[in-house]
């Protein structure tokens, strides 16, 4: 009898995966939307009665209810390291097993940062719109290898990013709670406290896990501690970085430029003109859009959707590992299980 999956937030990407590739012994549907409480209502009596697995992205929303809805669900797996959007207690009460996949785009994520920070500070995005409306303008940058970039947290992502700024040139300052003694022996980056990493580097860079902690981590009073001259770049989750606070230091030239690459709510388009006058939207996505769209407007920031780890090798290896952990997790097995 062939497992009934249901495959949510499919890109085309994904859907060229699955429609090339047959996964034997597998009944799988394939779903654009992402799973939340509202979309769970628009699945058939038959998929909530027989569907053993779901795949999910991070744009899903896997609540109590959501899962409750299943009646014969056995595994969660979602296409992504973090698992934060899946309530996890709900998952253990019905013994359904959550996998995940890990150390899949550190180094594009890493190749990704130093991109936009040479985009920065060579003026690129500005300098390129000059050309495009027919205009000459001289934009003047910094030469990499005379600055200082400061790596706020050093997991795999952020120790990359240090390998590669010193390859270039680069003074490396480095803060994180645990320090790791494997980045002190291959680079030259220096551990510092946060405060003397803030007034001395030139490049602040993110690289941090969004959690409770780390929440507004970066707020109006460590950019008053930046130099005025400073660049701050974050491609962690934009919940990090407080971007009220972030508009007004820029706005107000505390610091000079930022690039981010997040994930804008989906249930707001800062380029839709009736975004403004919905009411229904949750305030708190509604105040980040806004300030998003505010950002957007700004020459010295450059804001990408969160694509830092979107390559199509990356792509392929996340859909490859997500299947051998369903199917590890069918046979018994715990290698990609969180729980």
């Amino acid at each position: 009898m062939a497992i009934k999956m249901l495959v949510f937030d499919v890109k085309d990407f994904e859907k060229h995966y699955f429609l090339k590739n047959n996964i034997e012994n597998f009944d799988i549907t394939l779903y654009p939307e992402c799973l939340n409480e509202n979309t769970v209502k628009n699945l058939t009596q038959e998929e909530l009665d027989n569907t053993m697995a779901i795949s999910v992205f991070i744009d899903s929303d896997i609540t109590e209810s959501v899962i409750n809805s299943f009646k014969n669900l056995r595994i969660i797996s979602t296409r992504s390291s973090t698992t934060d959007h899946i309530n996890k207690k709900a998952a253990e009460h019905k013994n359904i097993s959550i996998v995940n996949v890990e150390k899949y785009s550190y180094k594009p994520a890493a190749q990704f940062t130093m991109c936009l920070i040479t985009a920065l500070v060579r003026c690129l995005i500005p300098a390129s719109k000059t050309v495009e409306q027919g205009r000459t303008l001289d934009y003047t940058g910094y030469d990499l290898s005379k600055m200082t970039l400061g790596v706020v947290g050093t997991g795999l992502t952020g120790a990359e990013v240090c390998k590669i700024a010193q390859a270039i040139g680069m003074k490396v300052l480095a803060y994180d709670i645990f320090e790791k003694q494997e980045l002190l022996n291959n680079t030259e980056a220096q551990y510092v406290d946060l405060e003397t990493l803030l007034k001395e580097s030139d490049i602040v860079s993110v690289h941090i896990p969004y959690t409770t902690e780390s929440r507004n981590l970066i707020t109006k009073n460590q950019l008053d501690q930046m130099k005025k001259s400073a660049y701050l770049v974050n491609t962690s989750k934009s919940g990090i970085v407080n971007l009220t606070d972030l508009y007004n230091a820029l706005k107000n030239k505390q610091i000079r430029g930022a690039a981010l690459d997040i994930k804008v709510c989906n249930s707001v388009n800062p380029r839709c003109a009736k975004f403004e006058n919905d009411m229904h939207i949750n305030l708190e996505c509604y105040e980040e859009t806004k300030i998003i769209k505010k950002l957007t407007e700004m020459q010295n920031v450059i804001i990408t959707p969160f694509i830092a780890h979107n390559t199509e090798d990356v792509l392929e290896y996340i859909l490859n590992t997500s299947i051998r952990g369903i199917l590890d997790c069918i046979k018994g097995g715990s290698a990609f299980r969180v729980c």
